[in-house]
């Protein structure tokens, strides 16, 4: 699959104008407005994806090329869909692909759907029994729904990635790869100084599919130490 630069959809193409309609407050036409210009969701929708964030995976994977065919890979919190279509495509024929989440996911070739919170000790115990060995990748795009609090929804989303690391530090196979969403500033202190004892190399990036605005960002750990 070519890599997405996200430079050549929407140039030369008019902006779609969004109306004030009855029971439409402005913050919900603002965000149509943004949907209808974004040129990564009109790209997500032409290619099936069912999100615009399938285009940070592969951004992320033309980066650090860890999705390789014959890989094992958990897509933890997958919810619509979008990062297991991408990882599927890429391990294909060989690999499998995992996912879990909280919300029903509609089935996708290829992949094996849970369903299930993975903080909960019963659905981590499936999500093992479901892997039956060792993963290569482990896949984190998990957030919490944001409250408008930057701090609050921060130290959030830092829970959900601890947990998603803990899980990858219990079933990744030596020299795997971790990926996982952060705010702000990323993982720092002891978090960072404990994922630098545990893999080779630790990367922060924000994909260029990532909304200027937006601030999130993802680490990139490869080279996992048992």
């Amino acid at each position: 699959m070519k890599q997405h630069s996200g430079r050549s959809s929407g140039r030369g193409e008019k902006r779609a104008r969004v109306k004030s309609a009855k029971g439409r407050d402005a913050s919900s036409t603002r965000w149509l407005a943004r949907q209808l210009n974004d040129p990564y969701v009109r790209e997500a929708k032409a290619k099936g994806y069912r999100s615009r964030a399938a285009f940070k995976l592969i951004e992320l994977d033309g980066k650090f090329q860890f999705l390789r065919n014959g890989a094992t890979v958990l897509d933890l919190g997958a919810a619509p869909g979008g990062w297991s279509q991408v990882a599927t495509e890429r391990v294909a024929p060989r690999g499998r692909v995992i996912a879990i989440d909280l919300l029903e996911i509609a089935p996708i070739a290829g992949v094996e759907i849970l369903e299930g919170d993975l903080r909960e000790a019963e659905a981590a115990r499936r999500l093992e029994a479901t892997l039956g060995g060792k993963a290569d990748v482990v896949l984190s795009d998990m957030a919490a729904p944001t409250t408008g609090h930057r701090a609050t929804d921060h130290l959030r989303t830092v829970a959900l990635f601890e947990a998603a690391l803990d899980f990858g530090e219990r079933v990744l196979k030596p020299g795997g790869t971790f990926v996982g969403k952060v705010f702000q500033g990323g993982a720092a202190g002891d978090l960072l100084a404990r994922i630098k004892q545990r893999f080779r190399d630790v990367r922060h990036v924000k994909p260029p599919a990532s909304r200027a605005e937006s601030v999130e960002l993802y680490l990139v750990a490869t080279g996992f130490r048992e």
